[in-house]
């Protein structure tokens, strides 16, 4: 888990348009039994200071959000529409104004000045939520790099219509880093999901396309550290040519008898090809690794479509090459998770 921080170029465009010192210091007091200080925030503290390490001023706002601005403001126009975005009859258009194009809670801000020039100071908790950590998966072995961990990140950043491109708080921070500069980055580890065998001899099937493939890369370092050969990879990208993480170390590991790896690049041929394709392409071996020698079969990855067509592919195996029902093998597949050798870590 990582905590991120708003980059210096946003807390200082926030305060600029609201007009506040930055070296203001205050603290907070607790007026309500049920809410409770933040535990994890320095006291007294510097407005900068909140705003770069604490407050989330680059969110989507919500609409309690609009509802303060709308007492603020002392422009009747601006009352208008903000009255509109909290009615019941406006939420189609505060989905169309903010939520469809990730317009950031500092650029509703822009729009609506005179609500901006009359917040309070104390409210800014009420406006902003807190920043919440991000989750990555480790894509290091402690074995194979001793004292280090790394992570495996796809920097968000993409186009909406908007004029300025909308970008990723956690992965946009991180990848402005210099690892030159002596810079801390406050994390902890939290215990994977993953369990995989502890004998060398069975084999293990691991799906992971995109930043997906990152804990496999870990677990494949792990096992080859103490010998284990039995490696299967699918990965897959958009493309060879850009996306193809650890092309060279996993080509070495393929060579060396330590990983069969099968790779499927979606954009790279006219007719697009996914993981759940190679996956029905090698069927036989598939089924071989996973039935006849009780190998485990993982999935890591977007959870929006892939663990779906993953699992349609694995069934597709299945009734194929033992010639199952679809309930028997539903129930195979339910036994295997039930068990641990069937394993999904996916996010959204």
């Amino acid at each position: 888990m990582v905590k991120p921080r708003n980059v210096d170029e946003v807390v200082q465009e926030f305060i600029t348009l609201l007009g506040w010192d930055p070296n203001v210091i205050f603290t907070l007091k607790q007026s309500d039994e049920g809410c409770p200080l933040p535990s994890d925030l320095i006291l007294p503290s510097t407005l900068h200071h909140v705003l770069t390490y604490y407050l989330d001023i680059q969110c989507v706002p919500r609409k309690y959000f609009f509802e303060l601005l709308m007492n603020f403001t002392q422009s009747d126009l601006e009352k208008e529409r903000l009255t509109e975005f909290c009615s019941a009859d406006g939420q189609d258009e505060v989905y169309t104004y903010c939520n469809r194009v990730r317009r950031t809670s500092l650029e509703v801000l822009m729009d609506f000045p005179s609500a901006t020039s009359h917040i309070p100071m104390c409210y800014l908790f009420d406006l902003f939520p807190v920043m919440q950590p991000r989750a990555f998966s480790i894509a290091s072995s402690a074995i194979a790099h001793p004292g280090t961990i790394q992570i495996l990140m796809a920097v968000v950043n993409y186009q909406t219509q908007l004029v300025k491109a909308r970008k990723g708080l956690c992965s946009s921070w991180l990848a402005s880093l210099n690892h030159l500069d002596d810079v801390s980055v406050p994390l902890w580890v939290v215990p994977g999901s993953f369990v995989f065998p502890i004998s060398k001899t069975v084999p293990v099937i691991m799906v992971g396309p995109g930043t997906g493939c990152a804990p496999f890369r870990a677990a494949i370092e792990e096992r080859v550290s103490t010998g284990a050969v039995g490696n299967t990879l699918f990965f897959g990208c958009r493309s060879k040519f850009s996306d193809y993480f650890f092309e060279v170390e996993w080509n070495l590991l393929c060579s060396q008898g330590y990983l069969n790896l099968f790779t499927a690049f979606s954009r790279d041929k006219g007719q697009k090809h996914y993981v759940q394709d190679d996956i029905i392409e090698q069927s036989v071996l598939v089924y071989d690794l996973l039935i006849n020698q009780n190998g485990f079969f993982y999935v890591a990855g977007n959870a929006r479509r892939m663990p779906a067509d993953v699992m349609e592919a694995l069934k597709a195996v299945l009734t194929t090459n033992a010639r199952l029902s679809l309930p028997e093998c539903d129930k195979l597949l339910k036994d295997m998770q039930y068990c641990k050798r069937l394993q999904f870590e996916t996010w959204n």
